[in-house]
């Protein structure tokens, strides 16, 4: 029985390594993640998507007493579990519960008081895509969701400091051109200010393959229902694997100092246009890519198609929507790095810090602009560079809403 099997088309075709990219720094590493892991109690907020459960799969190497998983999408926590009691891999005893709240709700409070904290905390509920650029309500929902409701969660904290805590940013936090970097800049600047109380680490890295919700995830969606491929050609972007991704959250939790920002250090080389790995995706299914001008031409051929055809429609264009950065960056030039203390991760170190106090004012700002009835995004992106300086958004008039 022949299998498509992602885990090796991305390790063939997108990471182009055999191994994770963390193996030895793990390795190097192992009696202190055992030390800090073993026999301790691990919460995972926003557990059930593809960094968390990773995150989770990657902490349950080191046999942890508990892990209670919490997440708003109740069937990625069925799959979640599924995922970790069929996996051959964990040859332990696995403790895990999950629970279908949202961590900004009374039931969620009530859990964690009657747990008296955690040993370990990490935070994967976000909005993380471009695409909640449109309009004033889907920034809205998105801010609320990576800064304002982290908030409450830290103020949760202060009264049950874990030892580790752990929030996950994006790449796209550094010199932001998009809310959703902006809004995970902000996020750092909150978190950190909180590091007084507590450990507090956060990790900036590359595209997830294959991760629920993105591009590359839905080309799978679109060979199943037999629609074209649609891609950008000028977009390039560095890639870790789903399980590279929890890897990484891992080290940063656990090895992290606190104020510490973990990245990968990938060469600018290591950049693959999303167009090049479509053409790779089909080649793994034994087909040519069918060039098409428009999408309507994609869309037309692809109701065409036959099971004996060697040809694929696709439709490949240069990105020209909101936010959109061409390339990555995992740092800026005024930060700080440590390259030297591990084999493939890089640190921020000595970030400048905000006190709460300061950060009170914009926050403020922002609640009271949300208190409006009707609000604009030049508004909210008005409020959000009072903070951070050097967020230069690039507005087009296009989300990817109107794109395929």
């Amino acid at each position: 029985m022949q299998i498509f099997n992602i885990e090796k088309f991305i390790s063939k075709n997108i990471t182009k390594r055999e191994t994770s990219f963390f193996d030895n720094d793990i390795i190097n590493n192992s009696h202190t993640l055992t030390q800090e892991i073993e026999g301790k109690s691990v919460l995972v907020i926003g557990g059930a998507g593809t960094i968390g459960s990773s995150y989770i799969k990657a902490i349950l190497e080191f046999n942890p007493a508990i892990v209670y998983v919490v997440d708003i999408n109740e069937n990625g926590l069925t799959e979640l579990v599924r995922d970790v009691r069929s996996n051959g891999n964990f040859k332990n005893t696995i403790n895990i519960i999950t629970y279908p709240i949202d961590f900004d709700s009374p039931v969620f409070y009530k859990l964690f008081k009657n747990n008296n904290g955690f040993d370990i905390v990490a935070n994967f509920a976000a909005h993380k895509h471009v695409r909640s650029e449109k309009d004033a309500y889907s920034i809205e929902a998105m801010i609320e969701n990576n800064v304002l409701k982290a908030k409450k969660f830290l103020d949760l904290l202060v009264a049950y400091p874990p030892k580790h805590f752990f929030c996950v940013s994006t790449d796209k936090a550094a010199n932001p051109v998009n809310l959703m970097g902006a809004s995970k800049k902000l996020m750092e600047e909150v978190i950190m200010a909180y590091s007084d109380k507590f450990k507090v680490t956060t990790a900036r890295f590359a595209n997830v393959a294959f991760s629920n919700g993105s591009l590359l995830f839905g080309f799978i969606e679109r060979m199943a229902k037999q629609q074209p491929l649609a891609a950008p050609s000028d977009i390039k972007r560095y890639f870790v694997s789903p399980k590279e991704s929890g890897q990484l959250c891992m080290l940063a939790c656990i090895l992290g100092k606190t104020t510490e920002i973990f990245f990968p250090k990938l060469a600018e080389d290591d950049m693959q246009t999303f167009s090049s790995i479509a053409n790779n995706f089909l080649a793994a299914y034994n087909l040519l890519p069918d060039y098409c001008q428009t999408e309507n031409e994609a869309k037309e051929n692809a109701l065409l198609l036959k099971d004996s055809d060697t040809k694929y429609p696709v439709y490949y264009f240069t990105s020209d929507t909101d936010g959109e950065k061409s390339f990555e960056e995992f740092f800026t030039v005024n930060e700080k790095l440590d390259n030297d203390r591990f084999i493939n991760l890089g640190v921020v170190t000595d970030y400048p810090k905000k006190t709460m106090e300061s950060l009170s004012t914009v926050l403020n700002d922002i609640e009271t602009l949300f208190k409006k009835e009707s609000i604009t995004k030049d508004e909210i992106i008005a409020t959000l560079k009072t903070i951070i300086p050097n967020f230069s958004h690039i507005n087009t008039g296009k989300s990817l809403d109107n794109k395929m």
